[in-house]
C-alpha cells in the first residue's frame, strides 16, 4: 500500500513544502543556524564523543544518536524556520491502481541505485552486477504499459531521477500523474513537469466542448499537450481546429511543439492548418509545417516540391537549380547551406527529399525503387552521392518501405558498396521504416557478415526484446570475439546493449559463457577474466529483467 503523503494525510497542524519554496523559508546552507551544529555531529561521530574537545554534543553515544535525528529531520526538511501556512489542497485522485508490492520495492531499488550511481560512464570494470540506473527506463515503460501509477512514496525520488535524465521524463511524468504535477508547483527544482508532454492528470470529457474549450485556455501546458493528444484521437481533425483558436497568441516554442504533436494522425484533413503555418512569423515553425507537409505525398507543397525535382533530375542527368527563390523559400526551402556545402547542391537536396517518391517512376520510364537507385545517374558530375542521401532523407520522412530496401541493399554487401548510403547513421534511420521481424533480419544478417564493431547504432533501433535470430547473432559474435582473445574493452557497448535488449529467456543458454577460458597466446593481458565478468553481468541482468516483468505483472 501506498504511504500516505501530503496529498492524502489527514490531521492538524501546518504544513511546509518539500525542498524549496517562493514562499516562507529558504534552502539551509553553510551560512545558516543549525549548519555548524550538524558538523559538530559529524565531527563527534568520526572521533567519538569522549573525544571531542571545542564543544559540540557531549555525552553517551546514544544522545549523539537523538540529536543526529533530530537534525535530519531539519535537513530533511530542506528550509529554514518560517511561519505557519494554511496547507494546500490535496492532490488529485489518481484512479490508475499502485503496481505489485513487489515491484514498487524494485522501483525504490533502482531509483536507489541511480542516485548512488555517481557520473557513471567512467573507465574501469563494471563487476558483475546488473547496472540499475539502465534497467530504470525498463521498469519504467512495462509499468505503463500496464497502466499502474507511481506509489505516492517514491514521487519525489521519481521526479528527481526525471529533472537528472531527460530521456526518462515522458515514462516517469506519465507515472507520476497528478501527484507528481501537484508536486513540481511547489518545487522550483521539478518544474520542467509543469511543460512535459504528458499530463498526468483526468483529462475532461473530450465530447464536452466546453470542459474542452476550459482547460485549453486555462491549464497549463503538459495539461494543454496531454488534450491536444486526447482530441487528436478521438478526431484526428478536431487538434487543428483546436489549436486554431489560439494559435495567434501562443508563444513561438509552444507553436513549434503543438504543431510537432501533429505528426501522429497526420493526414490531409491537416493541410489546410499546416498551410497558413508556412507562413509564420517563427522560422522553425514554418521549417516544421513544410516538412509534416511534405510527409503527405497527396499535398499541395509535395506536388510544388515534385515539379521541381523533376526538372532537376532524370534519366539525362542532374540540373540542380540556379536560384532559391521566394516560393521555394515559402515552401520550407531554406537558402543558406551550412558550411562546407555549395549552394546549388544544398537546394537540389531540399527539393528531392521534399519530393513524394512516387513521382519518380514515371520519371524513369517505370523502373522501381531499386532499379533507379543503380542507376550511374550524373555519376561523372559526382551528383549521386548528393541524389541518393536526399532519397535516404525522403524514405525516412515519408515511411516508404520499399525505396528504403533499395536503398539499403543486402546486409551482407559491405557497407561502402551499398546502393544509397554508407552511413550507418542514415541506414539506422532507414530501417525504421521497416516492419519489425524484417528489421531485426537485416540487422542479424548485417553482424554475420560484418561483426559487431559498426553494428552499435543499427541495433539500437530494433524492437526490444530481440528477436531470436538477431539475439542469437549478436551472442555468437561476441562469443567469437572472446575466443579470438579481442581487446575486449572495445565491445562494452554492445554488451550493454545486450544486457538491456536481449530476451531475458536467452539467460539458460549464456550460462555456459559465464566461466573463464583459457587466454589464446596473443590475447589482451585479463580479457578472458573480462570476458567472463562481462557474461556473467550479462546473465544476472537478464535474469533480473525477468523478475521485474514477474513482479510488475498483475495477480
Amino acid at each position: 500500500m501506498d504511504s500516505p503523503g501530503p496529498a492524502e494525510g489527514a490531521g492538524p497542524g501546518h504544513w511546509t513544502p518539500p525542498r524549496t519554496s517562493s514562499e516562507g523559508g529558504a534552502p539551509m546552507g553553510e551560512g545558516d543556524e543549525g549548519y555548524g551544529e550538524w558538523q559538530e555531529l559529524v565531527g563527534a561521530a568520526l572521533l567519538g564523543t569522549d573525544r571531542r574537545r571545542g564543544g559540540g554534543p557531549a555525552g553517551s553515544p546514544e544522545a549523539l544518536l537523538d540529536a543526529a535525528a533530530v537534525h535530519t529531520v531539519r535537513r530533511r526538511a530542506g528550509l529554514r524556520p518560517a511561519g505557519a501556512r494554511p496547507r494546500p489542497e490535496p492532490a488529485p485522485r489518481d484512479p490508475r491502481p499502485a503496481p505489485p508490492e513487489a515491484a514498487g520495492r524494485r522501483l525504490a531499488q533502482l531509483l536507489a541505485g541511480r542516485a548512488g550511481a555517481g557520473s557513471g560512464g567512467g573507465g574501469g570494470r563494471r563487476g558483475s552486477a546488473p547496472d540499475l540506473t539502465e534497467l530504470l527506463p525498463q521498469w519504467l515503460a512495462a509499468a505503463g504499459r500496464h497502466g499502474y501509477r507511481a506509489p505516492a512514496a517514491l514521487v519525489p525520488a521519481l521526479l528527481d531521477a526525471a529533472r537528472a535524465r531527460t530521456d526518462l521524463r515522458p515514462q516517469a511524468l506519465a507515472l507520476a500523474g497528478t501527484r507528481g504535477l501537484w508536486l513540481a508547483r511547489m518545487n522550483p527544482d521539478w518544474r520542467f513537469a509543469l511543460r512535459g508532454g504528458a499530463g498526468g492528470g483526468e483529462l475532461p470529457d473530450v465530447t464536452d466542448p466546453s470542459a474542452v474549450e476550459r482547460l485549453w485556455e486555462e491549464g497549463l501546458f503538459a495539461e494543454r499537450v496531454a488534450l491536444l493528444g486526447a482530441v487528436r484521437a478521438l478526431e484526428p481533425a478536431a487538434a487543428p481546429r483546436l489549436l486554431a483558436t489560439t494559435w495567434a497568441t501562443e508563444r513561438a516554442e509552444d507553436r513549434l511543439m503543438f504543431l510537432d504533436s501533429l505528426r501522429v494522425g497526420l493526414s490531409l484533413e491537416d493541410e489546410p492548418f499546416l498551410e497558413a503555418a508556412l507562413g509564420d512569423r517563427s522560422r522553425n515553425v514554418r521549417a516544421t509545417a513544410a516538412e509534416l507537409l511534405s510527409a503527405l505525398p497527396q499535398s499541395a507543397l509535395a506536388g510544388r516540391m515534385a515539379e521541381r525535382a523533376l526538372a532537376c533530375v532524370g534519366p539525362e542527368g542532374v540540373t540542380p537549380p540556379a536560384e532559391c527563390d521566394g516560393a521555394m523559400l515559402r515552401d520550407g526551402v531554406v537558402k543558406r547551406p551550412p558550411a562546407g556545402r555549395g549552394e546549388r547542391a544544398w537546394w537540389l537536396g531540399q527539393l528531392v527529399e521534399a519530393a513524394p517518391l512516387s513521382c519518380w517512376r514515371e520519371r524513369f520510364g517505370g523502373l522501381g525503387p531499386a532499379e533507379i537507385v543503380a542507376l550511374p545517374v550524373a555519376a561523372a558530375e559526382g551528383w549521386t552521392e548528393e541524389l541518393h542521401a536526399a532519397w535516404c532523407r525522403a524514405a525516412v520522412r515519408q515511411r516508404d518501405p520499399e525505396w528504403s530496401r533499395a536503398l539499403l541493399g543486402p546486409a551482407s554487401a559491405p557497407p561502402a558498396a551499398g546502393p544509397g548510403t554508407a552511413s550507418l547513421a542514415e541506414r539506422a534511420k532507414l530501417l525504421e521504416t521497416l516492419p519489425d521481424g524484417e528489421r531485426a533480419e537485416w540487422v542479424a544478417e548485417f553482424v554475420r557478415a560484418h561483426g559487431l564493431s559498426e553494428a552499435f547504432q543499427l541495433l539500437g533501433v530494433c524492437v526490444v526484446p530481440w528477436a531470436g535470430a538477431l539475439g542469437r547473432a549478436v551472442v555468437d559474435a561476441l562469443d567469437i570475439a572472446r575466443e579470438a582473445g579481442s581487446y575486449p574493452w572495445s565491445f562494452s557497448g554492445v554488451m550493454g546493449l545486450a544486457e538491456r535488449c536481449l530476451d531475458p529467456s536467452e539467460a539458460g543458454r549464456l550460462e555456459a559463457l559465464t566461466a573463464a577460458a583459457e587466454e589464446p597466446p596473443d590475447a589482451s593481458p585479463g580479457a578472458a577474466a573480462y570476458w567472463a565478468e562481462a557474461f556473467q553481468r550479462l546473465v544476472a541482468t537478464l535474469r533480473l529483467r525477468a523478475a521485474m516483468l514477474s513482479e510488475l505483472a498483475p495477480s
